[in-house]
């Protein structure tokens, strides 16, 4: 209801103004919207319901994949989506315990996750290869996608990705921290913060195929205000950090100022980024970014 009165906002303007080079883009953008609220539904899914976002692109070479960060929602994903699906098939959903989606009755490891997007999937008639899209911890779980099925996968895309080691074990956080997980985050998102280490370790020890396209995307703030907050939960040890940048060697690493959420800060290099995976394999195509 809210995208339809945004367009009938834009058309009753339209009766009192020349539709414009300047008015022509507010008016896509309204339509853009309202097409992705309209597909947005609750499917059934082994006994619950999961809000699904599918916007089928007929001859699509891939279909675009993507995955949240913890507490974080589909919807994050709208400006990058709208300019996605004009070329793409495009796949989004909320975890159980987000949204709307049911709470889940499952263990809320990364294998356990991947194995029910992959089901998802094969649920909403959407076939391989997939070019995989995950934001923070997202990003944890699409690598274990890869590594698990390297076959169904055309590319991935990390945006400001967490990786393996780097969020320490839940027993090691601060007393403080491990209060504010219990009163701020739903038992479907502490379940899953508990199982970001084991997850990692497991990911470790899956085979990497090197031929598959990766683009890294990592927020450095240039900012004199930005201040970084891991509140006690990080591993920011030297062999830490030179194994998580060393891990995908022939990837494209891409610096970017921006912020966490660089999905809704810095959306056009989210989009260039999953232009370049797609197109990785065409020898005429320039690619978008500059890699680092």
């Amino acid at each position: 209801m809210a995208a339809a009165a945004r367009i009938a906002t834009v058309i009753k303007l339209e009766t009192f103004m020349p539709l414009t080079r300047y008015t022509l883009p507010v008016l896509t953008i309204a339509l853009a919207s309202a097409q992705a609220q309209a597909e947005t539904v609750l499917q059934n899914f082994a006994g619950h319901k999961i809000e699904v976002l599918k916007i089928a692109k007929p001859g699509a070479p891939s279909t675009v994949v993507f995955e949240n960060g913890s507490r974080i929602t589909l919807d994050k994903w709208d400006k990058v989506i709208a300019e996605v699906a004009k070329e793409s098939t495009v796949f989004a959903y909320n975890r159980p315990g987000y949204g709307k989606s049911d709470k889940p009755s499952t263990p809320r490891d990364g294998k356990t996750v991947v194995e029910e997007l992959r089901q998802l999937l094969r649920q909403q008639g959407l076939q391989p290869p997939y070019t995989l899209v995950g934001h923070s911890l997202g990003g944890l779980y699409m690598q274990m996608y890869a590594r698990a099925y390297p076959q169904e996968v055309q590319g991935v895309v990390l945006v400001d990705s967490i990786y393996p080691g780097i969020i320490k074990k839940p027993e090691e956080f601060p007393f403080m921290t491990r209060v504010a997980k219990y009163v701020f985050l739903n038992s479907a998102m502490e379940a899953e913060v508990d199982q970001i280490n084991s997850t990692g370790q497991s990911m470790l020890a899956m085979p990497w195929n090197d031929d598959i396209p990766v683009v890294r995307l990592f927020n450095v703030p240039k900012s004199a205000g930005a201040v970084a907050v891991d509140l006690g939960t990080v591993n920011d040890d030297e062999q830490t950090r030179n194994m998580v940048k060393n891990m995908y060697p022939k990837a494209c690493k891409v610096i970017v100022d921006s912020d966490h959420q660089m999905q809704q800060a810095n959306p056009e290099v989210v989009v260039n980024a999953i232009r370049d995976v797609i197109g990785a394999h065409d020898g005429k195509r320039q690619p978008a970014l500059r890699c680092s």
